[in-house]
C-alpha cells in the first residue's frame, strides 16, 4: 500500500488534437497541430492533418473565432489571439484550407466554412499562427485515430506531476517521484521500458530543474509492487532538447494487459538536481548554477527570479542580445546555465526593459544542449539592432510553496494591501502582521516578489486604511530590512522571535502595492564625461544653492566675497523601464523652495561624491528633483510631463530628463579638494524612495585627476556594465550599497 504523498502539478501543454474518428454530418476527420518557430508551448504555426499528409491554413479571411475553434480543438480552453503573414515561419506541403469563416462556436475547424480542403490562392508566406490560453480543458482525452499514417505524434495529455513518496513529501522543493500523467481526468503512470534520461531532463526542465540525476531504484521497485498499476497507453521519445513534455513525440502504444502490462518494468520514477537558489544546502545544488567565478550570462529586470533581459559579458563589458531568431530552445539554454528549468517563454521586443551597451549577439542558434549561450552560434555583426530589439526569457522555477506564508489582507484589489505572515507562535501557525518600523521600498519589492504580483509600487507605514483580519493584528515580525534581492521576507534582516515594535500593529502595520511594470532611471555615462569643468563662483552668487544646502558646511563661514570652486557636469537621466517614473509625494506635499521659485516633488533625486581610491567620501553635493520633466524623448513618444505651471512630473519611458550643468547645485564643491586622483559618482534616486526593476544602474563611476587647477574624468560607466574584474577599482559598485536607511 503506497503511503500518501505530496504532489506537485503543473499543466501540459498540448501540441497535437484529434477529432472524432468519422463525424456523423460526414465531415472530414483532420488533426490539428502547433508547428512552427515557437517563443511558448501554446503557440504556434495552425497544421492540419489531412488525406495523409500535413499542411497548413491561410490567414484570408481568418478571425478570433477560428483561433478559439483551433485551440479548443487542441484541448485548451480559449484562445488569446492570432497572427498572419507567417509569423511562425513558413509551413511546407499543401495549404489545406482558406478563407475559413468560423462562429467560434465549432467543434472542429473542419466544420467551419471555407473554399474547401486543397482550394487555395495562397501562398507560404500568408500562413495563419495562433497563441492559446495555457489552461487546458478539464478531462480533455486523448484520441489517436490514425496511428498507422502518422509516426512520432506530439505528446498530449491534460497535466503531468511528480509523486513524492511519503518519506520525500516534506521536502522543498519536491525533486524526486513517480512521474504521472492526466489523461481523460485519470491519472495514470508511464512504464519505463522504453524511458530513457532525455526524458527525465525535460521533466526536470518543466519542474525548473537544470538536470536529472540518477537515483535509488530499490524502494521505488518495493512500492511499485505492493500498489495498482493504471499505465498510460503510451511510451514518450524526447530528443532532451525540448522545453517542455508537449513538444517530445509519442513512442509505441503500450498494450494493455491489466497487472501484466510493462511486466518487465515498473512506473517512471523522475530525480532532478536542484539550482544553488533552491537547494536545501549549498553543496547539493546545481553546481554550475551561479559559478563563484565571473559568470557569462545574467538576468536584468524581471521582477521575479529566472525572468529578465538576457545579458552576456564580452571583452570585460556586459551587453544584450538582439531578437533575431530568438526562440525558446535559445532562452532553455539560458535558463539551464543559471541553474533553473528550461524555459517558460523566450521574450522579444525589450519585453522586460530596454539594456545599455553592446549589442553582443545577434541571430543566436542553440541546439538546446549547450552549456552556456556563449556556446551557441550566433551573428556577432549587430548592425540592425538597437536595444528595442533586446531579448529577454521567463523561466520555469521549482514549486517552494513562498506564497503560502504571505498574503495581502484589505486592499481594494490582489495587488495591495496590509502585509501579513504565516508564523509560529505557542506550537501553532498564525497570522500576522509585520512592524512598519524601518519600512520602505526594499522590503515592499521582496513581498510582491514573493507573491509573483511583480515590482513594489509604494510601501506603506499606515494602513488603517485597509481593513484586515482582525485576528491577525498581532505583530509577528519587527526589524525587517531587505537588501531587495530575497526571494522571500523572513530571508531579510528581522528580529525574529524577539519582537521590538514602539509604534504597535493595527494601523501602523506595513503594507505594500505592487505593479507588474517599473521604471528604470540609467545616467547618460558620456555626457557626464563630456561635460565636466571647473568654475571659480563668488559666494555671493550662491545664496539660494547655500539655503538648499548644496554647498559644505566650510562655505558656511567663508567671505561673501570669497570664492568657491565648483566641479561642474551636466545629467541626462533616461528612463529605461516599462512604466513612467513619478515622484512618491503627492503635488499637494510638494514643498516650495522660494529663493529658487521653484518646487521640490523629491528632496533627494540624485548624490554627487568625489571618493578616494580606497572609497573614502572627499567631497559631496546632493540635487534635489525641483523639475522631473521630459526634456526630450525617443522618436514617436510624446513628452508628458513638464514643470512649467505647477505641471505634473515624472519621466516618461523612452524619454529623458537633462539637468544642464549651468543651473544651481549641478556641481560637487571641491574648493578644500587636495590635488589626487580620485572617484567621481553619481547616484540617482539613492533612498531608493521610488521602485524600480534595476538598482544596480543607477550608478555611475569615474575616474578623475585633480592637479589643483584642472581637472580630467575618464572611464565613466554605469554600475554593472563591466565585468567584476574591472570594476574591484570602483568600490560599492557590485553591492550597490549607495545609502544607509
Amino acid at each position: 500500500m503506497l503511503h500518501p504523498v505530496a504532489i506537485l502539478s503543473i499543466p501540459i501543454l498540448c501540441i497535437l488534437a484529434l477529432c472524432n474518428a468519422q463525424s456523423e454530418t460526414g465531415t472530414p476527420v483532420i488533426q490539428l497541430r502547433l508547428g512552427g518557430e515557437k517563443r511558448k508551448h501554446y503557440e504556434g504555426r495552425v497544421e492540419v492533418f489531412y488525406n495523409g499528409e500535413w499542411g497548413t491554413v491561410c490567414d484570408d479571411d481568418f478571425s478570433i473565432s477560428a483561433a478559439q475553434v483551433v485551440c479548443r480543438e487542441l484541448g485548451f480552453v480559449d484562445a488569446e489571439s492570432w497572427s498572419p503573414s507567417a509569423k511562425y515561419g513558413k509551413g511546407q506541403g499543401h495549404i489545406w484550407l482558406d478563407n475559413v469563416h468560423c462562429t467560434g462556436r465549432e467543434k472542429s475547424l473542419a466544420q467551419c466554412e471555407s473554399n474547401g480542403f486543397g482550394v487555395s490562392d495562397c501562398k507560404h508566406s500568408e500562413d495563419v499562427g495562433v497563441v492559446c490560453n495555457q489552461k487546458r480543458i478539464s478531462g480533455f482525452k486523448f484520441i489517436r485515430n490514425q496511428a498507422n499514417s502518422i509516426k512520432g505524434l506530439p505528446v498530449q495529455v491534460e497535466d503531468v506531476r511528480i509523486r513524492a513518496t511519503y518519506s520525500h513529501r516534506k521536502r522543498i522543493p519536491i525533486t524526486e517521484g513517480f512521474l504521472e500523467v492526466k489523461d481523460g481526468g485519470k491519472w495514470r503512470q508511464i512504464c519505463n521500458e522504453e524511458w530513457t534520461e532525455m526524458n527525465s531532463r525535460v521533466v526536470c526542465g518543466m519542474y525548473g530543474f537544470p538536470l536529472e540525476k540518477r537515483f535509488n531504484t530499490r524502494p521505488y521497485k518495493l512500492l511499485a509492487k505492493r500498489r495498482k498499476k493504471n499505465y498510460w497507453g503510451f511510451s514518450v521519445n524526447c530528443t532532451g532538447n525540448e522545453a517542455d513534455l508537449s513538444d517530445c513525440k509519442l513512442g509505441r502504444e503500450i498494450e494493455q494487459k491489466g497487472n501484466n502490462t510493462c511486466v518487465r518494468g515498473m512506473p517512471v520514477v523522475v530525480s532532478c538536481v536542484p539550482g544553488r537558489a533552491f537547494a536545501p544546502s549549498v553543496s547539493i545544488g546545481f553546481s554550475k548554477a551561479y559559478r563563484m567565478e565571473q559568470p557569462l550570462v545574467r538576468l536584468r529586470g524581471g521582477a521575479m527570479i529566472g525572468e529578465g533581459r538576457v545579458e552576456v559579458l564580452k571583452n570585460g563589458e556586459w551587453g544584450t542580445v538582439c531578437d533575431d531568431n530568438w526562440n525558446i530552445r535559445a532562452a532553455t539554454v539560458v535558463c539551464r546555465e543559471l541553474g533553473f528549468g528550461s524555459a517558460k517563454e523566450a521574450l522579444t521586443g525589450a519585453r522586460l526593459g530596454q539594456g545599455i551597451g553592446p549589442v553582443h549577439m545577434n541571430e543566436v542558434e542553440c541546439s538546446g544542449f549547450e552549456k552556456s549561450l556563449t556556446d551557441c552560434y550566433f551573428n556577432r555583426d549587430s548592425v540592425g539592432c538597437s536595444h528595442e530589439e533586446d531579448a529577454a526569457v521567463r523561466c520555469n522555477v521549482p514549486a517552494m510553496g513562498f506564497r503560502s506564508r504571505l498574503r495581502l489582507s484589505g486592499g481594494r484589489n490582489p495587488f495591495e494591501g496590509r502585509v501579513e505572515v504565516l508564523a509560529e507562535r505557542n506550537g501553532s501557525l498564525v497570522w500576522g502582521t509585520v512592524c512598519s518600523d524601518s519600512w520602505g521600498t526594499m522590503e515592499a519589492m521582496v513581498v510582491c516578489r514573493q507573491l509573483g504580483l511583480g515590482f513594489a509600487s509604494n510601501a506603506f507605514q499606515e494602513t488603517w486604511y485597509w481593513q484586515g483580519d482582525s485576528s491577525a493584528d498581532a505583530v509577528l515580525m519587527s526589524g525587517v530590512r531587505c537588501s531587495g534581492t530575497e526571494l522571500t521576507l523572513d530571508q531579510c534582516l528581522h528580529h525574529g522571535k524577539h519582537i521590538h515594535c514602539p509604534r504597535g500593529g493595527g494601523r501602523f502595520a506595513a503594507g505594500v502595492s505592487c505593479t507588474q511594470t517599473a521604471p528604470d532611471l540609467v545616467l547618460n555615462a558620456q555626457v557626464v564625461e563630456q561635460t565636466t569643468y571647473l568654475e571659480d563662483r563668488p559666494m555671493y552668487a550662491l545664496q539660494c544653492a547655500q539655503e538648499e544646502r548644496c554647498l559644505p558646511s566650510s562655505a558656511d563661514k567663508a567671505d561673501p566675497s570669497s570664492y568657491r570652486r565648483l566641479l561642474r557636469f551636466s545629467s541626462q537621466i533616461h528612463n529605461n523601464g516599462l512604466s513612467d517614473f513619478r515622484p512618491r509625494a503627492a503635488h499637494h506635499s510638494w514643498i516650495w523652495h522660494e529663493c529658487h521659485r521653484h518646487y521640490h516633488s523629491m528632496e533627494v533625486f540624485t548624490h554627487y561624491d568625489l571618493l578616494s581610491l580606497n572609497g573614502t567620501k572627499v567631497a559631496e553635493g546632493h540635487k534635489a528633483s525641483f523639475c522631473l520633466e521630459d526634456t526630450h524623448c525617443d522618436e514617436g513618444i510624446q513628452k508628458r510631463y513638464e514643470c512649467a505651471n505647477f505641471g505634473a512630473q515624472g519621466i516618461t519611458v523612452g524619454c529623458w530628463d537633462t539637468y544642464r550643468h549651468d543651473i544651481d547645485c549641478q556641481w560637487i564643491d571641491i574648493t578644500d579638494l587636495k590635488p589626487g586622483d580620485y572617484i567621481f559618482q553619481v547616484v540617482i534616486n539613492p533612498n531608493y524612495e521610488v521602485a524600480e526593476s534595476d538598482y544596480t544602474n543607477n550608478v555611475m563611476k569615474c575616474r578623475s585627476r585633480y592637479d589643483g587647477h584642472r581637472i580630467w574624468t575618464y572611464n565613466c560607466h554605469i554600475g554593472g556594465s563591466l565585468s567584476s574584474e574591472t570594476e574591484e577599482t570602483f568600490p560599492g559598485l557590485l553591492t550597490n550599497q549607495l545609502s544607509h536607511r
